[in-house]
């Protein structure tokens, strides 16, 4: 059996193609291995930073791809069209991680009625949760549209979540105001969404074509185009969150607010900026976060569920929003998801679009 995959040159992303893999056939699976058809996944600007850190996180080595190349992942739903475990029938509804590509073997293990795991060797050198799949079938909110608002935004949300929690636990660094870059971006929002709930003082840094999208979310005290910047009032301390990950904005805000800058936190690559680090700043070290840091250490001090309850909530509040702020624009076939992905990593995505995408035509 054939499968499509779509696989980008890790030293040029712009070099992109789709080349044919071989898939075992049905009836010679591995013993517990699921072959899985790939039939819709979500891409954003955060698939762009998994390429961007692919190395150094090992997003790369997740779906192996020709010497050169890489098969960048997403999150996305999957049916079950061959299975050789005994408790994952054919026609189950899978959703979690998957390459761009029609088709994936899973090594089923950890299986129960919620989900399992792919055992795969080459899986475990990244973070546990890129390797869980959900057990989705019958379940309304991953059923259309709400399924959907899943893919596209739901690990981006983790992210916002995981992000306010770290202020919160760290009493925001004593500051009331948050600036969050590239505040029209999906992660952003969601954390400016929940930012706001806990009355914290949020200003979205943006680029002036998308000031007006970001003032309708509603959800930021202030709009701020990356021209103005520093026109900020330095009479209060801030916290910066940084999803672009531009070293010249960093720079600037680093120098305009000095010691009033009391955190820096890198989340994001959107601009993929290529220069080099800029050494040493004023203010608080510009420092990552790496939210599966967050993940382990939440689940050791909330217990068993503990996470899941409590992004649930939270997930509860933010999905209503985007009824209003998100249209989902669906594409097929190859050709549709090339142009997709080179407009994502050219930035030519409008804010308020939500691409879902599939390799099979």
């Amino acid at each position: 059996m054939t499968a499509i995959d779509f696989i980008v040159a890790r030293d040029d992303f712009e070099n992109c193609k789709t080349i044919a893999t071989e898939l075992p056939a049905a009836n010679a699976l591995p013993q517990d291995a699921l072959l899985v058809k790939v039939d819709r996944f979500a891409l954003t600007a955060n698939n762009i930073t998994y390429a961007v850190l692919g190395d150094e996180l090992k997003y790369w080595q997740l779906f192996p791809a020709p010497h050169g190349f890489g098969n960048i992942p997403v999150w996305g739903f999957g049916e079950v069209i061959a299975s050789k475990h005994p408790n994952v029938p054919t026609g189950e509804r899978l959703f979690g991680y998957f390459p761009m590509a029609t088709h994936l073997v899973i090594e089923a293990s950890d299986v129960s009625k919620r989900g399992l795991r792919d055992g795969a060797a080459h899986r475990q050198v990244a973070a546990p949760v890129y390797n869980a799949y959900a057990r989705v079938g019958g379940d309304p909110a991953y059923a259309g549209k709400q399924g959907d608002y899943q893919a596209l935004l739901r690990p981006l949300f983790m992210l916002s979540f995981l992000v306010d929690d770290f202020l919160a636990e760290n009493d925001d660094f004593g500051t009331s105001t948050v600036l969050l870059s590239s505040a029209s971006s999906k992660t952003a929002f969601g954390l400016a969404h929940l930012l706001h709930a806990r009355g914290r003082n949020v200003v979205g840094l943006t680029s002036s074509g998308n000031a007006g999208f970001v003032t309708s979310l509603g959800c930021y005290d202030e709009v701020v185009t990356y021209d103005r910047v520093t026109s900020l009032p330095t009479d209060v301390t801030v916290a910066f969150v940084d999803m672009a990950g531009n070293s010249a904005l960093r720079t600037a805000l680093h120098r305009h607010f000095g010691d009033q800058m009391k955190c820096s936190v890198r989340v994001g690559l959107t601009h993929r900026a290529t220069e080099p680090d800029e050494g040493a700043l004023p203010g608080a070290k510009p420092r990552w976060f790496f939210a599966p840091d967050q993940i382990r250490k939440r689940a050791k001090e909330w217990g068993p569920g503990g996470i899941e309850q409590r992004f649930g909530a939270a997930w509860s509040g933010f999905s209503p929003m985007l009824e209003t702020c998100l249209t989902v624009v669906e594409s097929h076939g190859p050709e549709a998801v090339r142009q997709v992905y080179l407009d994502t990593l050219k930035g030519r995505i409008p804010p308020e679009q939500g691409h879902m995408l599939s390799l099979l035509g």
